[in-house]
């Protein structure tokens, strides 16, 4: 089992950004390492504003979307011979 949890160090205690869902008294693996950057807050649509551009896609991707997809064949678009 992998968990991604973050938390915050109080100088004594980590303190878990969310409840944890762990077997008690039971050994874990914690692997410690230090988050840039703050997790986005606010709604979906933030998030979403947040990676907008983040991701790689051939230029033709908003207009063959299915092609890439899906695989069906590209539509006929103007300019392309």
């Amino acid at each position: 089992m992998n968990k991604r949890v973050t938390a915050v160090f109080d100088g004594d205690v980590l303190h878990p950004d969310a409840p944890l869902d762990l077997k008690p008294n039971t050994r874990y693996v914690i692997i410690i390492q230090e988050f840039s950057e703050p997790p986005v807050a606010g709604d979906a649509w933030d998030v979403l504003e947040a990676i907008t551009g983040t991701i790689e896609a051939p230029p033709d991707w908003s207009s063959e979307h299915d092609h890439y997809l899906y695989g069906t064949p590209k539509r006929e678009t103007e300019g392309t011979e």
